[in-house]
């Protein structure tokens, strides 16, 4: 049977975590065989003491082969660090994952940034989320987040409205669908780019594995984007993790005003990197812009991105009267003076031109 095998087996008993097995596998280097150690030679590894005797009973309920089977037919690969597709990246932080399950494809050695936020994410944080997810994916970078609702599952599509790669980081097994509602979205990113975890197929999701999975977000990426987080969130431990890993960690400013925006703003007065366009984020990493990324002009002024040669004069002139916030459209058609079905027809060509998008409630916003 395959080391791995028993590998999976270790990794099946959620006490252990990476670091004590990894301290039993440097005394006793073939995972058969440390599957098998003496309960009297278990108390003497760092780490195990009393654990030992617990383990002992572990063991004698798990059928290692039976385990293995299941993972081999669920559709669901396993790596270990000595696999070449584990990421490099992952293996210079503190305790790696002992185990990478998932499925899609994970490529070593590809440009990663990670974009988090609040669950409860304003419709400001969906946009700037979307938008940055959508221009580094262009560029052919990977957004790497944690598919949970809100700022995660936008930067997850923005990357995906590209046709670009994103990965997908769960605090459960990589064969559970968490939010479930998110099972569409999951399986989208799993067929252009990865859904992976730590933990063994089957393992639901729950409260302490939300944590060591932000650790894998921040360690997968070069650098972390924080876009809103509240002033106790869960995106503040990833970028924790990030600085903790020598990573960068961006903050997006937002309203002084909205719990949504404390984290950031706290992220930025502690020295995060204030985040305004997506050159902050390539020139920190060491990324060079290629075709289709923001710029900047002659007198160094940010550029929009986006096709504006493609934009007609008409939609140019309704684009200018939507701002960056949620607009009636009964506020946009008294102003431009058009009726409300040429509007219609105008609003309709910017959206699927990307330059708007429609809200709840016949409201606008400018992406």
């Amino acid at each position: 049977m395959e080391k791995t095998a028993y590998l999976n087996a270790f990794n099946m008993v959620p006490y252990l975590g990476p670091r004590r097995i990894k301290s039993l596998l440097r005394e006793i280097p073939d995972p058969a065989e440390a599957w098998k150690a003496p309960v009297s030679f278990l108390q003497k590894i760092d780490g195990w003491g009393s654990l030992a005797h617990k383990f002992a009973g572990e063991r004698t309920r798990i059928d290692v082969k039976n385990e293995w089977d299941k993972l081999q037919n669920s559709g669901i690969w396993v790596l270990t660090e000595e696999n070449l597709q584990y990421p490099d990246l992952l293996r210079e932080i503190f305790s790696p994952p002992l185990l990478l399950y998932g499925e899609g494809e994970l490529k070593n050695g590809e440009i990663t940034i990670a974009i988090v936020g609040s669950r409860k994410a304003t419709a400001y944080g969906q946009e700037i989320a979307l938008k940055f997810a959508r221009e580094l994916a262009f560029l052919g970078v990977t957004v790497v987040s944690g598919m949970a609702l809100g700022i995660d599952s936008w930067a997850h599509k923005g990357a995906l409205e590209s046709g670009g790669r994103t990965i997908a980081v769960l605090g459960s097994g990589a064969d559970v669908c968490y939010p479930p509602q998110n099972q569409l979205l999951k399986h989208q990113i799993g067929a252009s780019g990865a859904v992976i975890s730590e933990f063994p197929v089957g393992t639901k999701p729950i409260p302490q594995h939300f944590p060591r999975r932000n650790r894998i977000i921040s360690g997968l990426s070069m650098g972390t984007v924080v876009v809103e987080a509240m002033e106790k969130s869960g995106a503040l431990i990833t970028a924790d993790f990030a600085l903790e890993q020598g990573r960068e960690v961006f903050a997006v400013p937002g309203n002084i005003n909205s719990p949504y925006s404390r984290g950031c703003n706290r992220l930025i007065k502690q020295g995060a990197k204030l985040l305004d366009a997506l050159d902050d984020i390539l020139e920190e990493v060491g990324l060079a812009i290629t075709a289709g990324g923001s710029g900047k002009n002659e007198d160094g002024d940010h550029q929009e991105t986006g096709q504006m040669s493609f934009i007609e004069k008409e939609e140019e002139a309704i684009l200018s009267l939507i701002p960056f916030q949620p607009t009636h459209a009964d506020e946009i058609i008294r102003n431009s003076g058009l009726s409300p079905s040429k509007f219609s027809e105008l609003i309709l060509n910017l959206e699927m031109k990307g330059f708007v998008r429609q809200l709840p409630g016949k409201y606008f916003i400018r992406i």
